[in-house]
């Protein structure tokens, strides 16, 4: 499950970050609550604190994936997580109660902290491992005005459509090219079935129609490319821009269609009344041919109350990321992470920020399961299941365009409220200008 799925289960907090870490600008002035900036401060006392959201069974994994590091390097590394991270981390800082790493959900907070001079710059032992295991598009998401503070951590690939082989065999249909080969595909299931091929489930309690967007942020990618993305992102291309109507508009031509969707759960409203983790089941019993999820649904589809299906090529269930508009564009993908910031810079502190950052850590917690990193020191088959095999290849590849969830770098009042409600409005019929609209005005003024 990706850290971006515990952020989303959560109710969103309204941030006062930036757009994006890389889009952001180093303040000249310091910040306020830090009459000198970060300084030099944190006592090498062999304990370091670490503060998060991951919490319950995936925090434990993560205490377990660095405790033999701990009792060889005698540093106690203390972990803490919160639901009201994003809004306590802020406070902290600026009460000088923070702990000594944190690790931040959405590089756009750590974006905010590091312009006011809270967030000490990536020591050189850090540098050193963003460089060497890190790809550019990564590495850009934890760097400020060619300063880079902090380094990557997990990771999710959001984008996959999940399908039967079997199905697909017995239907003579293949894996789609292009997406209007999707299209085609869509229709000739319909065809050949007399039912919706499609499920989807938008609801995520406070947080309900973050699915939507993912699937929004996966047409702008692929039809509009990684620059019209970017601007988006910042706002210097609007929600009313006709690239993201014809995005949105993309989207509805599965998503609104009654005759694609929704395959054992109802009709095109119940999308939003339907918790996302419910395609699984539906997917599980045959009654859903597609649905669009992250790599993390492999947890959900492999669960026995969900039907306890097989993932793999040859399996009950696998998958094929969201085609690209051309058959020969180069892979383009979009996904969720951390980024782990540093708010001492004592000697413990490094070495534990520099062993999160490096292969051997990847790989530890890599191989208790569920996880996956970008970090291309990471053997693919330590993975837990063939798709997060799959992910890893994916992500690491030096080939691959990789651009963070976009919903994650806008500002909160936009990214996780905003625009999940404009999905939710868009799915009861509201009309796409009018959504869109309404997404703009939500973006706060400068």
């Amino acid at each position: 499950m990706s850290r971006t799925l515990h952020r989303r289960l959560t109710a969103p907090i309204a941030l006062f970050a930036v757009a994006g870490l890389m889009l952001a600008g180093c303040s000249a002035d310091g910040g306020t609550g830090a009459a000198e900036g970060p300084g030099d401060y944190g006592d090498a006392d062999g304990v370091v604190t670490v503060y998060g959201t991951i919490e319950n069974t995936e925090a434990e994994l993560l205490e377990q994936s660095w405790a033999d590091w701990e009792k060889e390097s005698g540093i106690d590394i203390k972990y803490e997580s919160s639901k009201l991270f994003e809004e306590q981390i802020s406070v902290r800082a600026q009460g000088g109660n923070a702990p000594d790493l944190a690790i931040f959900p959405q590089p756009g907070l750590l974006a905010d902290l590091a312009t006011r001079s809270f967030i000490q710059p990536a020591p050189d032992s850090v540098k050193a491992n963003v460089e060497k295991y890190w790809t550019e598009d990564w590495a850009k998401y934890a760097t400020s005005d060619d300063v880079l503070y902090g380094a990557p951590l997990m990771a999710s690939v959001k984008g996959y459509i999940w399908y039967s082989p079997a199905d697909f065999k017995e239907w003579g249909v293949e894996v789609p090219a292009t997406w209007d080969d999707l299209l085609a595909l869509t229709k000739t299931i319909q065809e050949k079935t007399g039912k919706a091929p499609w499920c989807a489930g938008f609801g995520s309690d406070a947080a309900t129609g973050w699915p939507g967007t993912d699937w929004v942020e996966d047409l702008v990618l692929r039809q509009a490319g990684p620059e019209t993305y970017d601007k988006w992102i910042s706002h210097d291309v609007t929600f009313s821009d006709p690239a993201i109507k014809t995005a949105l508009d993309s989207v509805g031509e599965i998503l609104l269609n009654p005759d694609y969707v929704n395959a054992g759960l109802g009709d095109v409203k119940s999308i939003n009344a339907t918790p996302f983790g419910d395609a699984a089941r539906v997917m599980g019993d045959g009654s859903c041919a597609l649905t669009h999820q992250a790599s993390f649904f492999d947890g959900f589809l492999t669960d026995p109350k969900n039907g306890n299906a097989t993932v793999g090529p040859d399996a009950d269930i696998w998958a094929f990321m969201t085609p690209p508009i051309e058959a020969d564009a180069g892979a383009a993908v979009t996904g969720g992470g951390e980024i782990v910031g540093a708010f001492s810079n004592d000697a413990d502190t490094i070495k534990v920020q520099e062993y999160l950052s490096s292969p051997e850590w990847a790989n530890s917690r890599v191989k208790l399961g569920g996880v996956i990193s970008a970090n291309n020191g990471l053997d693919p088959a330590n993975a837990s299941s063939p798709i997060l095999q799959s992910a890893i290849e994916t992500l690491t590849d030096p080939d691959t365009t990789f651009r963070f969830d976009a919903s994650d770098l806008m500002p909160g009042v936009v990214g996780s409220d905003a625009f999940f409600k404009g999905i939710v409005n868009w799915v009861n019929g509201t009309p796409s200008d009018e959504v869109l609209s309404t997404i703009d005005n939500a973006w706060p003024s400068d």
